[in-house]
C-alpha cells in the first residue's frame, strides 16, 4: 500500500513491506520508482528484513515540481523519510542515490547503520576519448545525452537497452511502458532530465566522512563506466580504511538487483549479518 510523507518542497511516496525487523530503505536510480526493486524486496522480507521503498522526488508517486533534483537533496529527503520510520536504517541506493546515500550517511550518522550502494555514481567522474572506442559505453552515453538534451524518452528507453545487457528480466517490456506512462505525466521528465544534469562532485566530498560500513555492487557489463571494477574499487578507496567492500556481479549491467536479484540478495545479507553481528 502507498503511504505518502510530506516534507518542506513535496511529497514523497513509499511503501513499506514486512512488519518486523530491522528497518531496510531502497531507493531507485533516476528514471525510474520503487518498482524497480520488485525482484529484490521478497528476498529481503523473507530474510528477516522491514523493507521501504520509496520514490524519489519528481519520480513514481511522488510529486513533482520540486526546487532542485541534486543528490544532497535527494539525501534530505531520505533522512526525513528514515526518520518518519522510526530508523536507524540500512539505505540502499542504485545510480544517483547511491551518491545521495553517501551523503546522508555523512550528515545523519545517528540514522544509518550500514549503505549498500548498486552501481552508484558517488564520485566525480572523468572520462577521455579513449572510452568513446567502447561500443556499450559510447551507446549509452549518446542516448543518455540525447535524453537529456532533447527529453526524449525514446532516448531514455534506447539507454535502458544497453543498461540491461544479454538477458532482459521477464517483465521488461511491460516495465518499459510502466516507466513510459511515468514519464509522460506532466513534470516527471523535466525531473530526469534535472537529474541527469547534477554531478556526483557533492556525493564524492562525503566520501571521507562515511563512518557506517558500505557494500558497493557494480555489474561486470554496466554500460555507464568502461571498467566498473575499477570505479568501484575506486569508491572503497576514497572511504576511510576498511569501510567499504565491493561486490562484482558477472554479467550484470546497470541493474544488477533486477537482473540477478538472488545474487544482490545473497550479498547483501552477507555483508549485513557482518553489519549486525
Amino acid at each position: 500500500m502507498t503511504e505518502f510523507l510530506n516534507i518542506d518542497g513535496g511529497t514523497l511516496a513509499y511503501e513499506v513491506s514486512g512488519t518486523t525487523g530491522p528497518l531496510l530503505v531502497l531507493a531507485h536510480g533516476m528514471g525510474d520508482d520503487r518498482q524497480a526493486y520488485r525482484f529484490l524486496t521478497p528476498l529481503l522480507v523473507e530474510a528477516g528484513y522491514r523493507v521501504a521503498a520509496v520514490d524519489l522526488r519528481g519520480h513514481g508517486g511522488s510529486s513533482v515540481g520540486w526546487a532542485g533534483h541534486t543528490r544532497t537533496d535527494l539525501a534530505g529527503d531520505l533522512i526525513s523519510l528514515i526518520r518518519h520510520l522510526g530508523g536507524p536504517a540500512v539505505l540502499v541506493g542504485h545510480s544517483i542515490s547511491g551518491g545521495a546515500a553517501t551523503i546522508a550517511a555523512a550528515k545523519a550518522p545517528e540514522r544509518i547503520t550500514a549503505l549498500v550502494e548498486l552501481a552508484p555514481f558517488t564520485r566525480k567522474q572523468s572520462s577521455s576519448i579513449g572510452d568513446m572506442r567502447v561500443a556499450a559505453h559510447r551507446r549509452g552515453l549518446l542516448h543518455l545525452i540525447g535524453m537529456t538534451f532533447l527529453g526524449s524518452t525514446r532516448q531514455w528507453e534506447k539507454y535502458l537497452d544497453v543498461a540491461y545487457p544479454g538477458t532482459k528480466p521477464v517483465d521488461h517490456d511491460a516495465r518499459l511502458q510502466q516507466i513510459e506512462a511515468m514519464l509522460a505525466e506532466p513534470g516527471r521528465m523535466k525531473a530526469l532530465q534535472a537529474m541527469a544534469n547534477t554531478r556526483p562532485v557533492d556525493a564524492g566530498e562525503q566520501l571521507n566522512n562515511v563512518r557506517c560500513p558500505v557494500l558497493v555492487v557494480q555489474g561486470s557489463a554496466d554500460c555507464d563506466w568502461v571498467d566498473p571494477q575499477r570505479e568501484g574499487e575506486a569508491i572503497v578507496a576514497d572511504l576511510p580504511a576498511g569501510l567499504g567492500h565491493l561486490v562484482v556481479i558477472e554479467g550484470a549491467g546497470h541493474y544488477p538487483h533486477v537482473q540477478f536479484p538472488a545474487q544482490v540478495a545473497s550479498a547483501m545479507l552477507t555483508f549485513l549479518a557482518g553489519v549486525h553481528a
